[in-house]
């Protein structure tokens, strides 16, 4: 089988958050930095069409549904609204990909850099983060070290990597299976909600692969996930640099305000990431 590599990316829109936007700025910076293709996954395809043709690699349509998950969308500290949560397909991800190799991104990573090569070149057929850093640097991060109190160890399903084999085919068809018998693994696992996130789902099955203990079926992501998460704002976007506004320990609407430069960002406050994208392909 001829070796083929690229980017995919699931954008489903829920009336509050334009994914696909991000998804095509996502696109134009993963040809920039990685130089390389991306295929989108969308229940919008008609919208693609219209605002962003000739894009993407590959566009790949679902039918629209609600997967009647929702959740609380911050703005920063001071704003947020509770918005319908489609994020029920990854796990099709393997059967959708068009790729050998496969580099799947959430859109509101902003690549500033080339780390994401050294997956390619990675010996290991399957990457995830479990190293992360709040750029924050104040508040509790121990959700994101394990899933629950008495759990197994967070997964990122921010960025993963995988390659096309019998090993990793099995593994998505199990991430489905976690997500189709969803309340089951939520009281196992004794999470702290019964939100379905694809976070819990592969960090779950990564234990389930390993045989119930810790393992090594998964290898790590290149270097550490930095993040900003949702009560932060990403006020200004240039080239590889951010201008980035994140909340102040125990001081309820205040900011610090911090510059990255050539760093990639996992930016959770997505309607500031819009909003940023506007400005720069404005300017």
């Amino acid at each position: 089988m001829t070796k083929t590599r690229g980017v995919l990316v699931f954008a489903r829109n829920n009336g509050h958050i334009d994914y696909v936007k991000q998804a095509a700025f996502l696109a134009g910076r993963v040809k920039y930095y990685l130089g390389l293709p991306t295929s989108i996954v969308t229940d919008s395809p008609c919208y693609l069409k219209d605002n962003f043709s000739n894009v993407f690699d590959h566009v790949i349509s679902l039918e629209k549904y609600s997967d009647e998950n929702s959740r609380l969308y911050f703005d920063g500290a001071m704003s947020h609204a509770s918005v319908s949560f489609n994020n029920r397909r990854r796990a099709d991800a393997y059967a959708l990909s068009p790729y050998s190799e496969t580099l799947l991104l959430d859109t509101d990573v902003v690549i500033c850099n080339d780390m994401y090569k050294n997956c390619f070149t990675s010996t290991a057929d399957f990457l995830i983060y479990k190293q992360s850093q709040d750029l924050g640097n104040v508040r509790d991060v121990s959700e994101f070290k394990y899933i629950s109190e008495r759990s197994v160890e967070f997964c990122w399903a921010t960025c993963i990597f995988f390659r096309k084999n019998d090993t990793n085919s099995t593994f998505f068809d199990l991430v489905s299976h976690v997500q189709d018998n969803w309340t089951h693994y939520v009281k196992v696992y004794q999470l702290p909600s019964a939100m379905f996130r694809n976070d819990f789902a592969f960090s779950i099955a990564i234990h389930i692969m390993n045989g119930f203990q810790k393992g090594n079926f998964a290898a790590e992501m290149p270097g550490k996930l930095l993040y900003i998460t949702d009560k932060d704002i990403l006020w200004r976007l240039q080239d590889d640099e951010m201008i980035l506004l994140v909340e102040k320990q125990d001081r309820f609407g205040e900011y610090t305000t911090i510059k990255t430069q050539g760093q990639t960002v996992h930016v959770m406050n997505k309607l500031s990431l819009n909003r940023a994208i506007d400005k720069a392909t404005n300017e």
